[in-house]
């Protein structure tokens, strides 16, 4: 039996083909999961009444366009041995539709591409992405770019020392999801640990001439690195794919993934709330850094 029995793919609204789409097709036909398309548009025009000219013509193109779509898609992906299903979705709000949709198919997971918003329309309205991010129930793969249908290198991003990650031991969450899914593809499992040492520069920390103890420092460094390997002997990592790189998350994990040409960055999310919500996480900030792709997962617990 494969990863995956269910998978739900939210489809581009141009309709053309995407990397979400090869990716979810690739993954589908590795594990046997039926695959649900869906994709999001905005309503047909409203045609008033009062309108000297009403253009039936143009609604009912429209109404066409997509209706087409969903037989031609469903019988190309049948065609390739699929079991599928698919339907266009008319809302003016996608996101509840879509949470929606989880909900009634109970799929495994959530695929769709990374939609590239403006960086000042983000300051201002938090992207479908992000709102998926924090309130999909389900792991959400959001896809950037896919050298290859199946990832040929799968990293798990941890960090033992953080403690939104021990909340329902995410870490585990991650490395577990990581492991599953390299195992469907036949793909290397990389863990990756970006640690960063300035937050105990905050601390209280004592001082040694007015600096920071470099014995103080390097202790706090094997610390890290013994959490770290500790880990990843539990999962069985062999040491050629343990990567414990000084320096921040988002940064290392971009750099990580140019390097080693990493298809998946497996990554985890904690329900937020207050200042943390509006700041938001390392996870979100790399969906729009990383140039691969991501599979968020989360802890059943919320902090």
């Amino acid at each position: 039996m494969g990863l995956y029995q269910r998978l739900l793919l939210i489809a581009d609204q141009t309709l053309h083909q995407s990397p979400a789409l090869l990716r979810a097709v690739a993954l589908a036909k590795a594990s046997g999961a039926v695959l649900d398309v869906r994709t999001f548009v905005e309503p047909a025009p409203i045609v008033h009444v009062w309108e000297e000219k009403i253009d039936d013509a143009g609604y009912q193109r429209y109404l066409r366009r997509y209706r087409r779509w969903e037989v031609e898609e469903a019988e190309r992906l049948s065609g390739l041995g699929l079991e599928v299903t698919v339907k266009v979705v008319f809302t003016t709000h996608p996101l509840l539709d879509i949470l929606n949709a989880v909900e009634d198919l109970k799929p495994d997971l959530l695929i769709k591409d990374v939609t590239l918003e403006p960086v000042l329309k983000r300051v201002f309205i938090t992207p479908i992405d992000c709102h998926l991010l924090r309130e999909c129930p389900i792991p959400v793969h959001l896809v950037n770019h896919a050298r290859y249908g199946l990832p040929h290198r799968v990293v798990a991003a941890v960090d033992p020392f953080d403690p939104s990650t021990q909340i329902g031991d995410l870490n585990d969450t991650i490395i577990q999801n990581a492991n599953a899914l390299a195992l469907q593809c036949d793909a290397p499992l990389h863990l990756l640990y970006a640690y960063d040492l300035s937050p105990a520069f905050n601390s209280d920390a004592p001082l040694v001439g007015g600096g920071w103890s470099v014995d103080y420092v390097e202790e706090l460094r094997e610390s890290l690195h013994l959490a770290f390997v500790t880990l990843a002997d539990r999962y069985g990592v062999p040491p050629e794919r343990r990567h414990f790189v000084m320096g921040l998350p988002v940064p290392v994990i971009s750099e990580f993934v140019e390097q080693y040409l990493a298809d998946v960055v497996v990554m985890g999310t904690v329900h937020r709330v207050g200042i943390d919500r509006l700041i938001g996480s390392n996870t979100e900030r790399a969906l729009y850094s990383v140039p691969g792709s991501i599979l968020v997962v989360k802890s059943n617990i919320r902090g």
